[in-house]
């Protein structure tokens, strides 16, 4: 959604006050909510494409033979605060990196799961929720 339609929304929210307050607000809320998913997407996305970025420059510059290749992904992890700061940091980021491709492969290896097919819908059992009043 653009930034346009949350504020349509709004603005047709805030028109329709009056009896069902309850559902209004819950209507700002989710809103609020959505929007504030969508600029954490967008943010990560960002992120993402500058690491994206610095690794392929990364592998460029290595090779076209650059004395020191890493210097687009140092300055981007340096940027964000990720550079491993001593001796102790990078034996654990190694360790994570082993177990994160172990896992990847795991699940890369797991059959899908087989959904249960019946003719009767699951009822849902969970914790009842109430509007407020």
């Amino acid at each position: 959604m653009t930034r346009s339609e949350f504020d349509d929304i709004r603005a047709h929210i805030a028109a329709e006050e009056g009896d069902s307050d309850d559902l209004l607000q819950i209507a700002r809320s989710l809103l609020d909510d959505l929007e504030q998913a969508r600029l954490r997407e967008a943010t990560l996305r960002a992120q993402y494409l500058g690491l994206l970025t610095a690794g392929r420059a990364t592998v460029a510059s290595d090779a076209v033979g650059d004395p020191d290749p890493l210097t687009f992904l140092r300055h981007e992890l340096d940027k964000r605060g990720q550079l491993p700061a001593g001796d102790e940091e990078v034996v654990r980021i190694l360790a994570d990196a082993h177990m994160a491709e172990e896992l990847l492969a795991h699940l890369e290896e797991a059959p899908p799961s087989r959904l249960r097919r019946s003719g009767r819908m699951r009822r849902c059992a969970g914790v009842a929720r109430r509007l407020p009043h």
